[in-house]
């Protein structure tokens, strides 16, 4: 008996574990995207910037 009960406090904390994971790579996508969004609209702002400063 106690050993079915290990088996399954150690099957769903591998679920628990695999979902955590698996929301994690969601998590990691959409910063990502979201990082590279900035990344170009702070290139097209900071080149607007720059090229008045020079005046």
């Amino acid at each position: 008996m106690l050993l079915w009960i290990v088996l399954i406090v150690l099957v769903l904390a591998l679920f628990g574990f695999g979902f955590t994971l698996h929301v994690l790579w969601y998590v990691a996508v959409v910063l990502l995207v979201l990082w590279v969004i900035g990344f170009f609209m702070r290139g097209r702002m900071g080149s607007g910037r720059s090229a008045g400063s020079h005046r």
